[in-house]
């Protein structure tokens, strides 16, 4: 009588043991599948279409204007986990667009094939020449999770710092899907 359960037993230790390998002659391990899987799903700046603006310009000093970047996905469905990052530029002085506030860091969306989103950066128009603002004439940014940055040109007029002179009157928003 006996035996029977230590039969079981070790029946059943074997078929435990048969599942834990796995197909594709590897670990078995779904952990690292999963990493290897999340980050090649990311989307790459190469594989998206830019388009920046038009612009809701800033007509005067202290007056706000926003600029949208819509991306639209060329390749495979991806990931933007996060919020795109904007640097702008004047000669050799870069400073970064910090993140709207109210935008969710944590947003995670899938951007299907031909599929468009944008986000928009809203700033304050600075004084030309003055001391309190950026004469930025060029911005790029990146994408959630990349290091490659897509280049374009600023236009808008100089962008007032925050007071205390260092940080840019000016904000990032969140993804927002584009059209229906």
């Amino acid at each position: 009588m006996r035996t029977a359960p230590a039969l079981a037993v070790t029946a059943l230790a074997a078929a435990l043991l048969l599942t834990a390998c796995g197909d594709d002659g590897g670990s078995g391990s779904e952990k690292d599948d999963t990493k290897t899987s999340q980050g090649s799903t990311a989307c790459k700046i190469d594989e998206v279409a830019v388009e920046v603006g038009p612009a809701n310009a800033a007509p005067a000093a202290g007056d706000t204007g926003s600029v949208p970047v819509t991306i639209t996905n060329s390749g495979a469905a991806c990931t933007l986990d996060g919020l795109p990052t904007v640097d702008l530029s004047a000669g050799d002085t870069s400073k970064n667009v910090p993140a709207d506030p109210a935008a969710d860091s944590s947003q995670k969306l899938t951007l299907a094939k031909d599929q468009a989103l944008s986000f928009t950066i809203t700033y304050v128009r600075g004084e030309s020449g003055g001391a309190k603002s950026l004469a930025a004439k060029t911005g790029k940014f990146s994408l959630p999770g990349a290091t490659a940055t897509h280049g374009f040109t600023w236009s808008y007029g100089d962008v007032a710092f925050k007071s205390g002179g260092s940080e840019l009157d000016a904000s990032v928003s969140g993804f927002q899907q584009v059209g229906d």
